[in-house]
């Protein structure tokens, strides 16, 4: 399976996307940097990023929910 599920972007040059997809045998949460070559018309995937099999999903949560009650008690989240 290799699914895009959320992309947004990081600056003129550069987005991140959020994807589902198989990696050596397993399924796995790709968050990616992709960037738009000189020479190229489409973004393609860097080696800028992680890939979490899908079991260490609600650990994942966890720690964005964790960063976010962070980032929110010192101001830095509207």
């Amino acid at each position: 399976m290799e699914k895009d599920i959320a992309s947004f972007e990081k600056n003129k040059y550069q987005d991140i996307r959020v994807r589902v997809s198989e990696y050596q045998g397993n399924d796995v949460i790709d968050i990616r940097v992709w960037t738009q070559p000189p020479q190229g018309d489409e973004k393609v995937p860097t080696g800028k990023g992680v890939n979490i099999n899908v079991r260490l999903f609600s650990e994942l949560k966890a720690a964005i929910e964790k960063l976010e009650k962070e980032l929110r008690e010192n101001n830095m989240l509207a």
